[in-house]
């Protein structure tokens, strides 16, 4: 595979790259670069990592070596599952698992534990550097990748230490590739300036949008509108049950219009990037079936008045159940860690 079909595969639907200079020249001088991207073990995993997994099997056809890797001790200082690393640790796996039901094969990813990497001198040696060259305001500024505002550092000053683990982690697994979704980008923007002044290498930074909650809210900042686990009603699980998405997705925020609405964003980075059609069915009085055959089409026909909301949202509800059957399919055979981690949150 040349370099323009890697840069191609690389770089599709992707809201940013930094840069796309470094990027190319990365291609044209490795074969197989190695990228990353983390995640907090906390919770049940939503639709928004089906996107990632998109990218991540971007990544491997475009012969990275990718790592992803499970950030147990940052789950920990982000007081996720009360605390408890052996919860968050089980979390990891049934992550694990999540990826691998969304078509990221085992076999051709690797998995870390933050906690495999941190038992080292060399580690903490590299943070420390890390936190020579990186202001305390620059910190804060960059708390926001913990879903959290400056001022909660006061609270807790564990919480100082996550942003500096963060560009750590990528010195030291030698990262080339950091990838992530745009509420990252604090993050990777500070590992960048860190590496250029301690004169490390520099990564490329690699972010996907963020799929919005359905419940709308404040479109102008698509960080706070993202789906969320913490928000059961604005986010669909990957596991949920037909009769769940539908419920979901009647609920919907679906204004006559794209800007702030979900349920166009699932088409156009979930449903098309998957499928070849989109079939709405519609009574004959209604108009009977529509066919669209890319997303610029749906959203044509949508904002015109041809294609009524409560359609719109049918059809996206039964397409969503189709593209998830496979995951609900992997959780009824392999449900072990699932059915762990509900537990310790006290579900049945």
């Amino acid at each position: 595979m040349d370099v323009e079909e890697r840069y191609r595969l690389v770089s599709r639907n992707a809201e940013e790259i930094v840069t796309e200079e470094g990027l190319k020249k990365l291609l044209a001088e490795k074969e197989s670069p190695r990228a990353y991207i983390g995640f907090e073990p906390s919770g049940l995993v939503h639709l928004g990592w089906a996107l990632v997994a998109s990218k991540i099997k971007d990544l491997i056809d475009a012969d990275f070596d990718v790592i992803i890797f499970m950030a147990d001790w940052h789950a920990y200082i982000n007081d996720k599952l009360g605390g408890d690393i052996e919860r968050i640790q089980l979390c990891a796996r049934y992550m694990q698992d999540a990826f691998e039901s969304l078509g990221v094969p085992r076999d051709k990813v690797t998995y870390v534990l933050a906690s495999e990497i941190m038992d080292s001198t060399e580690y903490w040696s590299k943070l420390m550097k890390v936190g020579k060259v990186t202001s305390l305001s620059r910190v804060k500024r960059a708390m926001t990748i913990m879903g959290r505002k400056e001022d909660d550092a006061e609270l807790d000053s564990s919480k100082f230490l996550y942003p500096l683990m963060q560009a750590t982690d990528i010195f030291h697994m030698d990262i080339d590739l950091a990838y992530a979704g745009l509420d990252q980008r604090r993050a990777h923007m500070l590992a960048r300036e860190a590496a250029e002044k301690l004169h490390w290498k520099v990564p490329v930074a690699l972010h996907t949008p963020l799929l919005p909650g359905l419940q709308g809210g404040n479109r102008m900042d698509p960080i706070a509108n993202k789906m969320s686990k913490s928000h059961p009603d604005s986010g669909i699980l990957i596991h949920d049950s037909p009769a769940d998405i539908e419920r979901k997705i009647k609920k919907a925020f679906c204004p006559p219009e794209v800007e702030g609405n979900p349920v166009l964003a699932l088409a156009n980075l979930i449903l098309f990037p998957r499928l070849q059609q989109l079939i709405i069915d519609r009574p004959e009085k209604f108009g009977g079936r529509l066919v669209f055959n890319s997303y610029e089409e749906l959203e044509s026909t949508y904002l015109a008045g041809g294609l009524h909301p409560m359609d719109l949202k049918n059809g996206v509800a039964r397409a969503l159940s189709d593209v998830l059957a496979p995951s609900r399919k992997y959780f009824e055979d392999h449900p072990e860690n699932f059915e762990a981690l509900k537990a310790s949150f006290g579900k049945s």
